[in-house]
């Protein structure tokens, strides 16, 4: 009787994670991201303010002031500052724009601004390389999971500093598709790498699980 008991617990557990997983999976995703991206876009932001002129840096700032005023009101002032200035501070202009128009609710908007900064060959290849992820991460409910995949592959590489992301978004498009054998590979081989970020780790070490008694 013991292992019937102890097998219908597991079976809720597994369902209750599932359930978690499927609600608050992207918000998860999000707040990893908004980590990352935050501490690359300071190190970033501090080598621009070095090497840009002190008139662009004061112009992206007030551009920037402008959400204060509204959205809309910031989106159009970083879009006008992005159509002048040099490729790394449009760039960062636009991820702003981008995160903004994500932030209303404006998500195939934002999703355009991503893609059209992850294929500007102008671009660090660090900024073009978060656009597009950040560009999947908005579509990962929605978006068709071979293209999304194809998209992710190159940021998967050992080198690249979005990796670990990556590969977290693979795995959850590996689920969504239905190879759950591919999506707890992934996640198991996450979760056992001691390079990933400890929340990261754990999420990957959870899903592993789940989707190995699935």
């Amino acid at each position: 009787m013991s292992d019937i008991f102890r097998e219908v617990d597991e079976d809720l557990r597994r369902d209750r994670m599932e359930r978690v997983f499927k609600r608050y999976g992207g918000i998860m995703l999000a707040a990893a991201l908004a980590v990352v991206a935050a501490t690359g876009g300071t190190v970033a932001w501090r080598n621009w303010q070095q090497s840009q002129k002190e008139s662009e840096t004061t112009a992206l700032a007030a551009a920037l002031a402008q959400a204060g005023q509204g959205p809309d009101k910031g989106v159009e002032a970083l879009a006008a500052f992005a159509g002048k200035a040099d490729p790394g501070m449009a760039a960062l202009a636009q991820l702003n724009a981008a995160a903004l128009l994500a932030r209303e609710g404006k998500t195939a908007e934002a999703v355009a601004v991503y893609d059209k900064l992850s294929g500007n060959a102008g671009a660090a290849a660090v900024y073009r390389e978060l656009a597009a992820l950040l560009s999947v991460m908005h579509q990962l409910d929605s978006g068709d999971p071979a293209q999304l995949q194809a998209r992710l592959q190159p940021l998967t590489a050992d080198a690249n500093p979005w990796r670990f992301s990556a590969r977290e978004m693979s795995a959850v498009l590996a689920a969504r598709a239905g190879d759950k054998d591919k999506a707890r590979t992934l996640f198991q081989q996450l979760a056992d790498d001691s390079q990933a970020p400890a929340g990261v780790r754990s999420r990957a070490a959870d899903l592993a699980t789940l989707y190995g008694k699935s």
